[in-house]
């Protein structure tokens, strides 16, 4: 089954502080959406890695694909104005049937075991969405009191959200509105049921200095 990952690189530098957005700050040497796409390199050195880009910024990955000496094949295409409309952009380059991961530009540490997990339950089920469970205590407000919330039936969501090919340009047809917050809500919105499997924790979000931190200190230890 042919494989394709949709990495979604539209962030700024806001909350690091910087002017350069977080998807090409450096991590051990290199930026993180390098060691984002390599990730899925290694995973499948055959998968079809479709990167969105803000338009203003084209000019600027070729500049550190050059300097880095970055030669993993991939396709460039715009943003959009939110996240569904950069995925849907993205999504126009698949034209054949298969697996298509979607995720985060600025998560450089998904493990080859969720890979794999997403992959399997993918092919079997049409998604995957993996996540981890809470582990804090959570509370919610109702007026002016806060109350205890019941952890273990809620979980946290990572990426790569991952869909057969038909299914997620189905879901990906309807019109956007302000509930649709990742791809998995699309597809649930579009009536298919989610399945999720295990994901692991070194998949961080990269999004403050703090995060930054972390990622080093992991890819530090391998």
């Amino acid at each position: 089954m042919k494989k394709f990952a949709i990495i979604v690189a539209g962030g700024s530098g806001n909350r690091m502080g910087t002017d350069i957005p977080k998807q090409f700050l450096e991590l051990a040497g290199k930026p993180v959406l390098m060691h984002t796409m390599e990730s899925f390199y290694d995973f499948d050195s055959q998968c079809v890695l479709i990167v969105v880009l803000p338009e203003r910024h084209r000019e600027y990955w070729k500049g550190l694909c050059l300097k880095h000496s970055f030669t993993l094949t991939h396709r460039v295409i715009a943003g959009g104005r939110t996240r569904f409309h950069s995925v849907q952009n993205g999504l126009k380059l698949i034209g054949e049937e298969g697996i298509v991961f979607i995720h985060d530009g600025v998560r450089p540490l998904v493990s080859q075991e969720t890979l794999h997990r997403c992959f399997e339950t993918a092919l079997k089920s049409g998604n995957a969405i993996p996540v981890l469970p809470v582990t804090e205590s959570l509370r919610k407000t109702e007026g002016n009191q806060s109350i205890s919330v019941e952890r273990s039936i809620y979980f946290n969501v990572q990426t790569p959200q991952t869909f057969r090919c038909d299914k997620i340009l189905q879901a990906y047809q309807q019109d956007y509105d302000l509930t649709l917050t990742d791809d998995a809500s699309v597809a649930e919105k579009a009536g298919f049921p989610i399945f999720m499997v295990e994901g692991n924790p070194e998949n961080i979000k990269i999004t403050t200095p703090v995060d930054l931190i972390f990622a080093e200190a992991i890819l530090g230890r391998e």
